[in-house]
């Protein structure tokens, strides 16, 4: 027996995206980043540079380690880019609310910046022990009051965050552990960061897909402008056919430039709402609840890209029925021509048979008079005493015999020569 190549990595990616156990006390900075394939060797030697493993046998996309005696990290590598959480341990609300003023934070998050890719997100998490504990730092952080969302997660562990961006580029989640059981928080807080991860990740599609609206408008009008000539045979049938083509492959175009991004954007949104529901948010009197955030901001902006990509498709397919009617009109006018130059070949047929018929006739006619000539100079030869009647007798009774016989060769021949030809 000898091991599938691939099976280390399947076995593999079911343990990523772990988290170390928390402590409470807890400074998290997180980063999700869109990598190109370019900048993935770079990216990929410098954590494994600070991570000192170079094996990617076992789990090719998962890597973690340590920085200094405060803080570690893990790097994960996802299909469209990466995620790189540092983990600082032994710090305080200080430390939290200015990184610079800790050595050890301030040197990782400067090594964290150095790696390659453009942010797609990046969060702060400051996990405290209880509500009383995070209150102080509440204060002191500039959250918006009037959007800031607060919920509990998994029934005691309580956030906060209005899920903007700060100055310095970071979003800030504040959670205060209330006693939670170490794993079950660590696995809560890990979801709740993959929601606001995915989130971002989904939301990429809205700009794209509002910029393609004013292009599907111009897309309908050519096709109800179509659909209208088509109806009212103004125009030629290829002048047509060619239109619907050109149609037919921008809206290939607009399908093909954005159906990567779009259907990323689904499966995103379907994680978002798994996570959702896996970390059963509840909400807090006199705070925006998580859910309601989630359902008035991200859903509409899920169901316009989810309308965009059904309204390609629906452009897509009225083109192609109107192609098809019109190609169902253009093949009934050829079968209608051909029917025409049938009729007209059969009348033509039927017209030079009957001339056929007509000059064997006069053939008959004009053979039988020369061969009734050629008797009746025969008979000039003959003296009058030798027949007892006139020559003219003669050809005259001879008229209708030779008439009939060389009608009935003619008739005779041609059998034998059409019967050659079949």
């Amino acid at each position: 027996m000898r091991d599938h190549e691939l099976r280390r990595r399947a076995v593999g990616e079911m343990h990523l995206r772990r988290w170390p156990l928390l402590p409470v006390p807890c400074h998290i900075i997180q980063w999700v980043l869109a990598v190109s394939d370019d900048e993935r060797p770079a990216e990929l030697a410098a954590v494994e540079a600070q991570s000192g493993k170079n094996d990617l046998v076992g789990n090719p996309s998962h890597r973690e380690g340590v920085i200094n005696a405060k803080v570690s990290f893990t790097w994960e590598r996802q299909s469209e880019g990466s995620s790189l959480t540092l983990f600082a341990s032994d710090c305080d609300e200080a430390g939290f609310l200015d990184p610079a003023s800790d050595t050890d934070i301030n040197t990782a998050i400067a090594w964290a910046l150095e790696l390659p890719g453009q942010i797609v997100r990046s969060t702060r998490v400051w996990l405290g022990e209880t509500d009383a504990h995070v209150a102080g730092l509440l204060e002191q952080i500039s959250l918006n009051r009037d959007e800031l969302v607060s919920s509990t997660l998994g029934g005691t562990i309580r956030i906060w965050s209005d899920f903007r961006i700060m100055d310095d580029g970071f979003g800030r989640l504040i959670v205060a552990a209330n006693g939670a059981d170490e794993r079950d928080l660590t696995r809560q807080l890990q979801r709740m960061q993959e929601l606001g991860n995915y989130r971002n990740k989904a939301l990429l599609g809205l700009p794209i897909a509002r910029e393609c609206w004013p292009k599907l408008d111009a897309a309908e009008v050519r096709l109800r402008d179509l659909a209208d000539r088509i109806a009212n045979s103004e125009a030629r049938d290829d002048s047509l056919m060619e239109e619907l083509s050109h149609l037919s492959l921008d809206l290939a175009s607009f399908s093909t430039s954005m159906s990567f991004r779009l259907d990323a954007t689904r499966a995103y949104g379907q994680i978002v709402e798994e996570r959702l529901e896996q970390i059963e948010s509840r909400p807090i009197e006199g705070y925006a609840s998580l859910t309601d955030f989630t359902q008035r901001r991200f859903r509409p902006a899920m169901n316009t890209c989810l309308a965009t990509t059904e309204r390609i498709e629906r452009l897509a397919k009225g083109t192609e029925q109107l192609a098809s009617l019109l190609r169902a009109r253009i093949d009934t006018r050829i079968e209608n021509q051909n029917a025409s130059l049938l009729r007209s070949m059969e009348r033509s047929i039927t017209m030079q048979a009957r001339l056929q018929q007509l000059v064997e006739g006069l053939s008959a006619v004009a053979l039988s008079y020369y061969l009734l000539g050629l008797i009746k100079y025969a008979l000039y030869a003959v003296p009058h005493d030798m027949l007892g009647v006139s020559g003219d007798s003669v050809v005259g009774v001879l008229v209708v015999p030779v008439v009939a016989t060389v009608w009935y060769t003619m008739r005779s021949l041609k059998k034998r020569l059409m019967g050659k030809f079949e």
